[in-house]
């Protein structure tokens, strides 16, 4: 896609507070958040006098000598907001996890519980969360150190398990997910203080165009979007199903595609996308005959452990929002 907005009004504009400010569209610098407030205010009854606001925290902080991401695939991590890593997992290891997704897809025991998410409109699983805790298999993979060596080195610091799902989207009946930041949410409803996350997802079938893969705009990560309206009370209940509050507005959309375009990683089933807990995402509804899945990890640092949320009343259930160390379980 090419790039019809000049760089030079996207320039960045730092206050002698240290709090960043970001021009709009037409390169008009508008205010930012003060000294002491929340600098990711979001869930908004108005709109914000700015269309974004840039982040704060570094995107990449260890270094190549620190971990298995070589200089160049950190360099790729740091400017797109994401990474995919091709044949990641392969053979009888890729077998194994495929078997243990349809296990738990097939359990009838995780069918009509709070931590299995179905299609709008539909029985079919959508997402299964908490799943480390709901499979060893997929636990031992949280903890291998092919996926936590990569969180340590791109967020600086020793990581634990924030979330982790299985994403399912059935062939013909998988709907799509509207454009969002994952952290706008882990800020507002979960209370996640800083950009300090990185999501791991292996996929475990194959993704081409018609399956409804996933959707990225690259750069999109280096700023955060506000988005419109109060976080209802169990938000989640809707919001896992069809995500209508912490979607950006079709105008900072625009404005960000126009600049950095969308792009889709595909391959075959075993390949690692990285991303940025911050770096804009979503995708169309499957309309092949082809499943699309995936094991999704979200690592957060361990110093930027989850506090109240917000920009909601209380935090989402534990299934949803693991604290370090703490120890899950499906019977509560």
């Amino acid at each position: 896609m090419s790039v019809k907005t000049s760089d030079r009004a996207f320039e960045k504009t730092v206050s002698r507070h240290g709090v960043v400010d970001s021009p709009d569209p037409q390169g008009r610098v508008k205010s930012a958040p003060r000294p002491g407030e929340d600098p990711y205010p979001t869930r908004l009854a108005e709109p914000f006098d700015m269309p974004w606001l840039n982040r704060r925290e570094a995107v990449v902080k260890g270094s190549a000598e620190a971990g298995p991401l070589s200089q160049a695939q950190l360099d790729e991590f740091e400017r797109k907001g994401f990474l995919f890593e091709p044949g990641f997992i392969t053979g009888e290891e890729l077998d194994e996890l495929r078997r243990e997704l349809a296990a738990l897809l097939e359990n009838p025991g995780y069918r009509h519980r709070d931590f299995s998410i179905t299609e709008p409109s539909g029985n079919e699983i959508r997402s299964l969360f908490a799943m480390h805790f709901l499979s060893e298999r997929f636990a031992r993979l949280a903890r291998d150190e092919r996926l936590v060596g990569r969180a340590r080195q791109i967020l600086g610091g020793e990581p634990y398990v924030h979330q982790s799902r299985i994403n399912y989207k059935p062939g013909f009946e998988g709907k799509g997910f509207n454009w969002h930041s994952d952290f706008e949410t882990w800020h507002a409803e979960d209370g996640m203080p800083a950009m300090h996350a990185v999501s791991a997802s292996i996929v475990l079938t194959d993704n081409h165009p018609f399956n409804g893969p996933l959707m990225l705009i690259p750069g999109s990560h280096r700023v955060f979007v506000p988005c419109l309206g109060e976080t209802p009370d169990d938000n989640h209940k809707q919001s896992l199903k069809t995500q209508e509050l912490g979607v950006p507005s079709r105008e900072a959309l625009a404005a960000l595609v126009e600049r950095h375009g969308i792009e889709a990683p595909t391959g075959a089933a075993g390949g690692l996308l990285l991303f940025d807990c911050n770096v804009l995402h979503g995708s169309n509804a499957n309309m092949s005959p082809d499943p699309r899945s995936n094991a999704f990890f979200v690592y957060n640092r361990r110093d930027n452990g989850c506090v109240a949320p917000f920009a909601a009343r209380r935090r989402r259930p534990g299934f949803l929002a693991h604290d370090p160390d703490e120890a899950w379980s499906p019977e509560g």
